[in-house]
């Protein structure tokens, strides 16, 4: 239920979304330079894609989010990407709400690029070590998966003392989810580091293995 559709969230809280949203996209289009335009293009469609395939979790739904490993290879400027995947969605195929984009972008984007911006010092540290690099790809993208629960939750909460009933529903229907992209991140990112650490913000020296 990372799509929040329209009519559900408070006043405060869409106008505090959209407020915090188009702050981190004008923060994420400022960072991007041509070199980056490819890579951010290429990102947003697999986010584009890959969220359109939900799976059925009892009365709940789950989807790739990828805003771990998107986080650790764009930066910032995954936040416009996830805008313009989740846009893309909501106007061809009516997942979300026009009106929940902004809180809707904080939820996938945000958790994302925060974690990887906290963990990527310690990407140069690894240089390459597979155990390393898969624990660090892992837990940003599992870590990622919990924050957007969290801030699932938490605007739900804010906006209708209604909507507490479905808070361990969502909880639960996360946790999977969670689980799956940890394997996806743990995965992606040694091979990153690999043949292509220049994708990750480092040189071709320190993805090397020592």
């Amino acid at each position: 239920m990372a799509h929040i559709p329209d009519g559900v969230l408070s006043a405060p809280v869409l106008i505090g979304g959209a407020v915090l949203a188009a702050g981190g996209i004008a923060v994420g289009l400022r960072a991007l330079d041509e070199a980056s335009i490819p890579k951010t293009a290429i990102l947003a469609a697999v986010f584009f894609v890959a969220s359109l395939v939900a799976v059925p979790i009892g009365p709940s739904s789950i989807h790739l989010l990828l805003a771990g490993p998107m986080g650790l290879v764009l930066g910032v400027a995954a936040i416009p990407a996830v805008f313009v995947g989740l846009l893309l969605q909501a106007v061809l195929f009516g997942f979300g709400g026009l009106t929940t984009l902004g809180v809707d972008v904080v939820d996938i984007a945000f958790p994302g690029v925060i974690l990887a911006a906290g963990v990527r010092p310690w990407l140069a540290r690894v240089a390459g070590r597979g155990p390393a690099a898969a624990a660090i790809g892992g837990g940003v993208a599992a870590a990622a998966v919990i924050g957007t629960a969290a801030c699932v939750a938490a605007a739900l909460a804010l906006s209708s003392a209604d909507h507490l009933p479905s808070l361990r529903v969502i909880a639960v229907t996360y946790l999977p989810l969670a689980v799956v992209e940890a394997v996806i991140g743990g995965f992606v990112v040694p091979f990153l580091m690999t043949v292509k650490p220049e994708v990750l913000g480092l040189s071709p020296a320190e993805g090397a293995e020592p």
